[in-house]
C-alpha cells in the first residue's frame, strides 16, 4: 500500500452540510465527500484490491467506488482531514489477513477427567434410589 499514491488518487467534493449552522448555513460548503476508485488505483497491488473487495464490500458501490463523507466540524479543512484519516483506517482494517486456525487435539488427561466426573455424578444419582428388596 503506497500512501502517497493513494493520497493523490482521492477525489474530494465540498457540499453544503445539513443541520444547524446559523447565518452562513446557505453559503458555506463545509461537508466533504471523498471518492476513491478501487479498480483504477495504482497504490494497491492486485492482491490487496481483491482482499479489500471481499472485506469492505458492504462499503463499495457496484462500480467498486468507495464513498465516504464527513460533516462533523464546521471547518471544511478539518472535515477533509477527518475523512482522510477514516479512509486510511478503513483500508488498514480491510487489509488485515486473518490468522489460520490450527486444529488442536483434546489431551487424554482432559478426556479422562471428564469421564471420571460423569461416572461420579452417575454413582451419586444411583445412590439416591431406594435399595431393591427381593
Amino acid at each position: 500500500m503506497d500512501v502517497e499514491v493513494l493520497n493523490n488518487e482521492l477525489q474530494f467534493k465540498a457540499v453544503r452540510s445539513s443541520g444547524a449552522g446559523g447565518q452562513k448555513v446557505n453559503k458555506v460548503s463545509s461537508k466533504v465527500e471523498l471518492t476513491f476508485n478501487l479498480e483504477a488505483s495504482n497504490g494497491l497491488s492486485d492482491e490487496e484490491k481483491e482482499r479489500l473487495k471481499t472485506n469492505i464490500s458492504h462499503r463499495l458501490t457496484k462500480d467498486n467506488l468507495l464513498l465516504m463523507q464527513c460533516d462533523e466540524s464546521r471547518s471544511q479543512h478539518k472535515n477533509k482531514e477527518l475523512v482522510i484519516k477514516r479512509f486510511f483506517e478503513l483500508l488498514e482494517e480491510g487489509l488485515v489477513v486473518p490468522k489460520e486456525r490450527k486444529a488442536t487435539k483434546v489431551p487424554k488427561a482432559v478426556v479422562k477427567k471428564r469421564l471420571k466426573a460423569k461416572r461420579q455424578t452417575s454413582e451419586k444419582k444411583a445412590n439416591r434410589k431406594p435399595p431393591e428388596i427381593e
